[in-house]
Parts: structure tokens; sequence; C-alpha cells
């Protein structure tokens, strides 16, 4: 997965437990419109976001793998096999995520602001964003690591520097 790739997921899933925590346990009790969830869902779709939790289920898969095969190797052929299987029959729940993804946009959002981002996201400054903020995204982290380096050789010079105005030796 690419460094833009894993900061997209981590931003979604931060807003996602935002929204969460934001909407707290009085808003699970909601229902939003029929309407409002098929407009999330395509919002959902648009945006790509789906596509940063296909890998969830075969690495919840693999992990338990992992897990069975540190305690005896001999088993990794039956694992493999059993591991195929299990990611067949979980993959039908893999809408259990798309759902509740919705359901957060669509409690947060009204139907007709949905609306307005859908239509936004099929414009040609939106679709240009889909594409392009990735990109922006990777480059912006790459620069915050390399001004944070930065930054912190500063500290350390001035911390250095205030710490043998006052008699310490380093």
């Amino acid at each position: 997965m690419s460094v833009a790739k894993k900061i997209r997921s981590a931003v979604l899933l931060a807003a996602i437990g935002t929204a969460l925590i934001v909407a707290g346990p009085g808003a699970r009790a909601q229902q939003p419109s029929a309407a409002a969830m098929a407009t999330a869902k395509e919002l959902i779709t648009l945006t790509g976001a789906t596509t940063l939790f296909s890998p969830l289920i075969a690495g919840v898969v693999e992990q338990a793998k992992l897990l069975f095969l540190q305690q005896n190797p001999g088993l990794s052929k039956d694992l493999n096999e059993v591991a195929n299987q299990i990611r067949t029959d979980l993959q039908p729940r893999f809408g259990e995520l798309t759902d509740e993804v919705a359901r957060l946009y669509a409690t947060n959002f009204s139907e007709q602001e949905l609306k307005e981002v859908v239509a936004f996201y099929k414009t040609p400054a939106g679709k240009k964003l889909l594409v392009q903020q990735p990109k922006i995204i990777d480059s912006s982290m790459k620069y915050a690591q390399e001004w944070a380096n930065r930054l912190s050789d500063q500290v350390i010079g001035k911390m250095r520097e205030e710490l043998k105005k006052r008699g310490h030796a380093l």
C-alpha cells in the first residue's frame, strides 16, 4: 500500500472515529432515510473509500493464519486452504462496514448536503481533487517530515545552547 493510501486510510479512520465520538451514544439510535443512505453510499463509492477497506478481511484472516503458523508451522497447507475459504465466506460481511460508514455520513450530513457533496465530486474540480489529493497528501507528509527533522535539529541546538548557559556540560 502506498504512503498516500496509508495516509488516506488513517485520515478516513480518524474521521470515522471522530464522527463516532462526536455523534455519541444517542446518535446510534438515529435512522437516516433510505435516500440519505443511498446518497452516502454513492459518496463512498465516488471517493474510493471502499477501496481503503478492501484489504481488511484478507488482513484479519492472514493475521489469524500467522498466529496458528507460529504455533505449528506444519499446518501451512491446511491453513492456506482454510484461510482461502474463510476469506470467501467473510466477503459478504464487507457490506457491514460500508453500511456503517454510509450511516455515519448520513447521520452527520443532511440528505441535501450529501447530494451537494456528491454533485461536487462529479464536477471536473471534484474529479481532479480525487486524483490529486493523494499526491498532495503524500508530498505534504514528506515535506512535513523533512520540516520536522530540521525543526528538531534547531530545537536540540537551542536546548544545548541554553543548558550550556546554565552550566551543563553537553
